[in-house]
């Protein structure tokens, strides 16, 4: 579904992402790993055509998306959910997800709404309510359901854990467990909590210092020494 081919961003002069060659199949979770710093919401922003690589290729389906507008690669397929739950916080619930809607007809948004309310029943509830008074929980169910409204086939996680309580962190994660296995929505997550995202991906990605390290399965990363010892502490 998803191939990067010696895909390198700069920032500047400044090398960020460095010859980075991964694959996505279709019907997959696919994590990408590391610490903080690595790359790794640089290497999202890069795929969903916020910014331009330098080099190399990135192909969606077949087709060719790098230096692609972001629009253009959101009506291709791909939405992204950005790091730090990023909403009109002072717009409405149902303002924000008619926001994540925009490229759709009145008719899509007004089907793909009650969609989204059987998979986030408390957003129906609280749909008047200003979106930067809801919990952090509630905020990243938001921030999901609106890109989730351009029913897309790819969609980009970013550190979808970052300052939520443990609990709060299971529901989220089984939830995109559930986007991916009944509703046909494959996942490329980037975070930081390395435990947590291989525990829901088939295969995940090592980033470190804008190389790609080492890559396996969910159960060779786990079990693997350097990974135990770099990102899990033990």
């Amino acid at each position: 579904m998803l191939e990067l081919k010696d895909v390198e961003t700069f920032y500047g002069s400044i090398p960020v992402i460095k010859g980075i060659c991964f694959s996505l199949p279709e019907n997959t979770i696919v994590s990408v790993v590391g610490s903080n710093g690595a790359g790794k919401t640089t290497l999202l922003k890069t795929i969903c055509g916020v910014l331009k690589p330098l080099r190399g290729k990135i192909e969606f389906l077949g087709e060719e998306i790098q230096g692609v507008s972001p629009e253009k690669i959101v009506r291709a397929g791909i939405s992204m959910i950005a790091e730090g739950r990023e909403l009109f916080s002072d717009m409405s619930v149902l303002e924000n997800l008619e926001l994540g809607g925009y490229l759709k007809t009145k008719t899509e948004v007004t089907k793909t709404l009650e969609k989204v309310f059987s998979l986030f029943p408390v957003l129906k509830s609280r749909l008047s309510q200003m979106a930067g008074t809801l919990s952090g929980g509630q905020q990243q169910m938001l921030t999901i359901a609106m890109a989730l409204m351009v029913k897309p086939r790819l969609l980009l996680l970013d550190e979808p854990s970052l300052g939520l309580a443990p609990l709060i962190k299971r529901e989220i994660f089984d939830e995109i467990v559930h986007l991916n296995k009944e509703e046909g929505i494959n996942i490329l997550l980037v975070e930081q909590n390395v435990n947590m995202a291989l525990s829901i991906s088939e295969y995940g990605y090592v980033l470190d210092m804008g190389r790609i390290t080492m890559e396996g399965s969910r159960a060779f990363l786990l079990d693997n020494e350097v990974v135990r010892k770099t990102y899990l502490g033990q």
